[in-house]
């Protein structure tokens, strides 16, 4: 039985959730009713950024959006126009001015003028929301206050004064509230824009080349990568999340969230009822590239008992699904993204890595956000999103009480209001060419 919210606002969000998101608005066009006419014109975006400074998420997002990238063997020009650039921050080291001259781009001072291109009313035909790194306030918790909602906000009001949307792109989890989550996909259904969101972990290549085969039966899904709360986790989350999807009935949403470090992590690992979960965690270490080593070898064959010896430092949160599925996932002393999945029918195992070469770890360039920046283009170009915004405010939902359980001192938070239902089609989004 579903605990009812306890406020107005509250109970109106979570009508929204339960009806499914019921929300059409005859009275603002789709996306792609504004379609230039033959494809004469590029469309144009408002890019909006937090700062741009070397390896910040803005600067992987506008010099892909400006110059282009490399896309199936060969070099692809901008699909889009990047027709106005707000830019929130400009700390040491800032290179948002110096890629403005160079892309010959116009900034704005803030949100409204950038989506009306000062005219009043919107002028651009999608909204790219970066709002990840730079300096803002933390809360008790932990968790740095971005204003993705508050941007969001801005634009949305926007639509509603122009009679019209487009879609938009929040790079990341959508916030640190569930409330202002809900509400965010709750106002993309209500004005009936495309609103696309997420990490770049499920879109990257994979090694091997695989997908969860569509409408498994699927008991566990297991992510090991690295990183900490409330910044790394949503990346681990939607490489489970993007996989478990798939599963047989798609998602229902979560039940509770248990988040453990270090010792505690491992002892609930070693649970009789958690065999699963250890297999998943040892399938998900083969794939790694970054285990620690002795003389150009691992130390000893990889088990879960080599894991805690190893790993004494870690995170792990514990999600229980609905329908009984399992998320687990675990942050730990490695440098890359890997998955295991285990089906309910045979005990197979299924597993591969979401490729992820940072800067200074075997690449130069953050390639993986090549196939983030074309389903971008994609979603503005066509007005279809290639998964829906669910994926990433049930992922969101899953940090939130991470980083509550976290903070309470590892005690299980129970999740009545995260009952997100969605189901993905069989097509594969991730990065094969």
């Amino acid at each position: 039985m579903e605990t009812p919210m306890t406020t107005d606002r509250r109970t109106f969000l979570g009508h929204l959730l339960a009806a499914g998101w019921g929300l059409g608005s005859a009275s603002l066009l789709r996306a792609q009713d504004l379609a230039p006419p033959g494809g004469e014109v590029r469309r144009k975006i408002a890019f909006l950024g937090t700062e741009v400074r070397t390896h910040s998420h803005a600067q992987h997002f506008l010099d892909r959006l400006a110059m282009g990238y490399g896309w199936g063997g060969h070099w692809q020009e901008p699909r889009l126009e990047i027709a106005s650039v707000y830019i929130d921050q400009f700390p040491d080291g800032d290179l948002g001015r110096q890629r403005i001259e160079k892309y010959g781009l116009r900034l704005y001072p803030g949100i409204e003028e950038a989506l009306t291109l000062g005219t009043g009313q919107l002028a651009v035909d999608g909204v790219v929301v970066i709002a990840e790194h730079g300096k803002y306030p933390s809360n008790e918790k932990g968790q740095r206050l971005y204003p993705r909602y508050q941007w969001f906000k801005e634009c949305v009001n926007v639509f509603e004064q122009s009679g019209r949307s487009v879609p938009v792109f929040n790079d990341k989890h959508l916030s640190t509230d569930w409330e202002e989550c809900v509400e965010m996909v709750a106002d993309s259904k209500r004005l009936d824009f495309p609103f696309f969101a997420g990490s770049s972990l499920p879109v990257t290549r994979r090694m091997p080349c695989l997908d969860m085969p569509h409408a498994t039966p699927l008991e566990e899904s297991v992510c090991v990568a690295y990183g900490g709360p409330d910044s790394y986790d949503i990346h681990a989350l939607e490489t489970a999340q993007c996989m478990s999807e798939r599963r047989q009935g798609g998602e229902v949403g979560i039940r509770s969230v248990l988040a453990l470090r270090d010792q505690a992590m491992w002892d609930h690992v070693f649970r009789s009822d958690r065999a699963g979960t250890r297999r998943l965690i040892e399938s998900a270490l083969t794939r790694s590239h970054n285990l620690p080593v002795s003389g150009g070898y691992y130390t000893d064959p990889i088990t879960c008992e080599w894991a805690r010896e190893n790993f004494g430092r870690a995170i792990g949160y514990f999600i229980e699904h609905r329908d009984g599925f399992r998320t687990s996932m675990f942050l730990v002393g490695i440098q890359d993204f890997n998955y295991a999945g285990l089906r309910a029918d045979d005990g197979e195992i299924i597993s591969t890595q979401m490729y992820l070469p940072m800067p200074g770890h075997g690449s130069t360039t953050a390639d993986f956000f090549h196939p983030l920046v074309r389903h971008i283009e994609e979603t503005v170009l066509t007005g279809q999103v290639p998964y829906p915004a669910e994926r990433t405010l049930l992922t969101s939902g899953m940090v939130i009480a991470g980083v509550e359980s976290l903070h309470r001192g590892g005690v299980p938070i129970d999740t009545p209001e995260m009952g997100v239902r969605y189901t993905v089609g069989p097509e594969s989004t991730y990065w094969r060419g």
